[in-house]
């Protein structure tokens, strides 16, 4: 397995929807903000690898 390039697409209340970028067709999904890095925000771009995420390079 190797990590995955995502970019929050939305907020709604405690959960983040994320969509992966480096996929063709992939569909958002949702993340509970808690387990995002703090100030995560729409359009925030992440690197994640089996549920843990943190800011993309």
């Amino acid at each position: 397995m190797e990590p995955h390039e995502y970019t929050v697409t939305d907020i709604q209340g405690d959960y983040a929807l994320l969509t992966q970028t480096d996929a063709d067709g992939a569909e958002p999904f949702p993340v509970a903000l808690a387990l995002l890095p703090p100030g995560t925000d729409t359009g925030t771009r992440l690197t994640g690898f089996m549920g843990c995420f943190e800011p993309a390079e």
